[in-house]
């Protein structure tokens, strides 16, 4: 099962680079696209209490990133 979500779209820069970081690292992840999917979008601002950003990244202990550098993701990663 995956435990981490991220909720960005295909586009966004941040999303890209937290795809490298999760490809280089071997990290299963669930990535969610928040292009064509209000219900998605929402639950990703709702995680942010309310501030429309991206990438969202929610982990299996219920912490989250948003923007995360590709150090602070790595970082977080290696904490898991």
């Amino acid at each position: 099962m995956v435990k981490i979500k991220m909720y960005g779209t295909p586009t966004c820069k941040d999303c890209i680079i937290a795809k490298q970081v999760f490809q280089e690292l071997g990290t299963d992840y669930e990535f969610i696209n928040i292009v064509n999917d209000a219900e998605a979008a929402q639950k990703a601002i709702n995680l942010n209490n309310g501030v429309r950003r991206i990438p969202v990244i929610l982990f299996e202990d219920n912490s989250i990133l948003v923007e995360p550098t590709g150090e602070e993701l790595k970082t977080k990663i290696a904490s898991e």
